[in-house]
């Protein structure tokens, strides 16, 4: 079975991208090269391809209360045109998906990890049954574009049939673009102030140029990945799984488990004390630690890297993990496993990057 491709599929083709197979899709990972696309983003403003993410849409009268059932964040407490991420779990609170909500005056939105779709469309569905509600899926039907950066603002000025630039964070406004509707959120995955476009497929290539017209660089995927880990975006398959919590993994500001009942709720409250929970390490050197790799302390095993890199902006090595909470303070010392070298690291606070205001 082939992978599936994004309408800007020929573009990044026909521009010698480099292309691999990720999440089912065929997806550009890089252009130039990372290190020249991470800092496009950090200076000045990149542009990606995230088509391959899930787009849903939720109609009839019980959406809010089906998106509350499934959701650790608080879904009633959103304004319009308010976008909130948050987390759906399973029965026993470890982590299906880490997503965003929006919500309209007439509807909700969701957007869904590319990897993660079909399992959450079965998940929403069969907690729909005997409910009033519509879920549609509108991947297939549309791109999405984000362009981030300290540039972002400037690029979108005048594109939109309404100003987006003034859009407030995690706020997202429907409008048109060349006369068709699109949607348009002050989102992003990078650590910088951006935008991301949701619009019709015959629309991509367009507008995906209008932006490299305006000096956007394109990016692709590996430069989303070093730029959301100096940010310290956790990254689902790696910092989230159905085997960690939202607790343990830091998100606990993205359960509010006085809402009322949903799924995962009883089972996050009486979890045990204990259990291993994220940090952020810098490495000695420029060796990058990768998923996987084994970190002690004082000799002893008290965790793993789910993250690596060498991080091309801060010039350091950087990694996030689990360890154990004895282990887990600010400054402890540890040491990473990287091929039978023990490299040493220093636990440090997150972000490890933060864009100035």
């Amino acid at each position: 079975m082939s992978n599936r491709r994004t309408a800007l599929y020929p573009w990044h083709a026909d521009r010698k991208a480099r292309v691999v197979p990720f999440a089912g899709w065929d997806m550009p990972v890089q252009y130039t090269g990372v290190i020249d696309e991470h800092r496009a983003v950090r200076t000045a403003a990149g542009l990606f391809d995230v088509s391959h993410m899930a787009r849903l849409s939720f109609g009839g009268q019980d959406a809010e209360a089906l998106l509350e059932s499934v959701f650790t964040n608080s879904v009633g407490t959103m304004k319009d045109f308010q976008v909130r991420y948050g987390l759906v779990c399973n029965d026993s609170g470890g982590i299906l998906d880490d997503v965003l909500v929006y919500r309209w005056p007439y509807g909700h939105a969701m957007v869904v990890n590319a990897s993660n779709r079909e399992k959450i469309v079965g998940w929403l569905q069969a907690h729909a049954a005997g409910k009033d509600v519509q879920v549609q899926d509108q991947t297939d039907a549309t791109a999405m574009v984000a362009v981030q950066g300290p540039r972002a603002v400037e690029l979108v000025a005048g594109m939109f049939a309404d100003e987006v630039a003034d859009l407030k964070y995690y706020y997202a406004r429907p409008t048109r673009y060349r006369d068709q509707g699109c949607v348009v959120s002050r989102t992003g995955y990078t650590g910088e102030d951006g935008f991301e476009v949701m619009l019709p497929n015959a629309l991509a290539v367009t507008l995906w140029e209008e932006f490299v017209g305006k000096g956007a660089t394109p990016c692709g995927l590996g430069a989303r990945d070093t730029l959301r880990l100096e940010a310290a975006m956790p990254l689902y398959g790696h910092e989230l799984t159905e085997q960690t919590d939202p607790l343990q993994a830091g998100l606990g500001w993205a359960v509010k488990l006085d809402k009322g009942e949903f799924v995962g709720r009883s089972a996050i409250q009486a979890l045990p004390t204990g259990r291993p929970i994220r940090v952020g390490l810098e490495l000695e050197g420029k060796r990058a630690a990768r998923e996987g790799c084994p970190v002690r302390h004082d000799g002893r095993p008290v965790g793993a890297v789910t993250s690596g890199s060498y991080a091309p902006w801060l010039e350091k090595s950087i990694a996030m993990g689990y360890v154990e909470p004895g282990s887990a303070a600010v400054g402890t010392r540890l040491e990473v496993d990287v091929r039978g070298s023990l490299i040493p690291a220093t636990v440090v606070g997150m972000p490890f990057y933060k864009r100035k205001k």
